[in-house]
């Protein structure tokens, strides 16, 4: 797949309700590097080891966990103008957020989505002084902390016209549809999964009564070994668990599902397949969720679904 358009998920902001809980969750277990921040912002900004850009991870202290916004970067400010001219000829309302609202942001815009979702577009951000190394690149400055998290990888939400989010995704943004769950009874899709890259997914629909839910955001880690090495750290450290280690159906991917000291649920993430334009798009039937999600336990548990924030 050429990577020109939207090159991939850039950020997400979560909504906390104790930073420094949270925050000792997301840098010291997760392992992600504290960036800045800043002086009367209710807001701290990390980013994961192997990631070039200045931060995206945003913690914004709140009354009510769950995501205020989810951020794809974009090849450049044409691609961005084009953006913003589609959805406005769709006659989608588009806001326009200056540059530095985010510190090291360039200017971005943003819709907000069928779903109830905000999703903000951008093409420049500033470089980290940490990012991978580039000349004579050594794997990493210092050892990853915790579960070494190598990116922020995707996010999965709940809301109730996911066909139309996933047209304005599709149409207008030329994401493609990796995965479908389809309900043959109702003749209707009940999760979408969808990609900007030659990733399994970026960005994940599940159909849910309530608009605007967070499911999750996740984070690559390398392989089983560290998908291993994180459940070990959860018990060591008494992590509230969902579910895992195990085996997603869809996307193949290695997981385990967590919460952070707020509620908002976290994924580790391995593997998964890759996906070019040119592949079919896989679908599970309603009758086999369980297996599609859980591959090893071929059934769902009682609160992967309905807890969602």
């Amino acid at each position: 797949m050429a990577m020109t358009g939207v090159l991939r998920p850039g950020f997400v902001q979560i909504r906390v309700m104790e930073m420094e809980p949270c925050l000792k969750h997301y840098r010291d277990l997760l392992g992600l590097v504290e960036v800045s921040r800043e002086e009367g912002d209710k807001r701290v900004f990390l980013k994961a080891f192997d990631e070039f850009d200045r931060h995206s991870i945003i913690l914004r202290q709140a009354d009510e966990p769950g995501m205020d916004v989810m951020g794809f970067k974009v090849d450049s400010p044409e691609t961005l103008a084009d953006i913003k001219a589609k959805l406005i000829g769709e006659g989608i309302k588009v806001e326009d957020i200056p540059a530095g609202e985010q510190p090291g942001l360039g200017p971005r815009i943003r819709f907000v989505a069928p779903t109830g979702h905000h999703f903000d577009f951008y093409a420049e951000i500033e470089a980290s002084d940490i990012g991978p190394m580039t000349k004579n690149p050594e794997i990493w400055h210092e050892p990853p902390r915790g579960m070494a998290a190598i990116r922020f990888d995707h996010c999965l939400l709940y809301g109730g016209d996911i066909d139309g989010t996933a047209n304005i995704f599709r149409n207008l943004l030329n994401f493609r549809t990796t995965e479908i769950v389809y309900d043959e009874e109702n003749k209707m899709t009940i999760a979408i999964f969808l990609t900007c890259s030659t990733k399994a997914h970026d960005v994940a629909l599940v159909r849910h009564e309530a608009d605007n839910k967070f499911h999750h955001c996740s984070f690559l880690v390398e392989d089983w070994n560290a998908i291993g090495h994180a459940a070990d750290l959860m018990a060591r450290y008494n992590v509230s668990v969902d579910i895992g280690p195990t085996r997603h159906g869809i996307t193949r991917g290695q997981t385990i599902y967590f919460w952070d000291p707020s509620g908002n649920r976290n994924e580790v993430f391995a593997g998964g397949y890759s996906f070019y334009p040119d592949h079919p798009t896989r679908t599970w039937t309603a009758d086999q969720t369980g297996k599609a999600i859980f591959y090893y336990e071929k059934e769902l548990n009682e609160t992967f679904l309905p807890v969602v924030t």
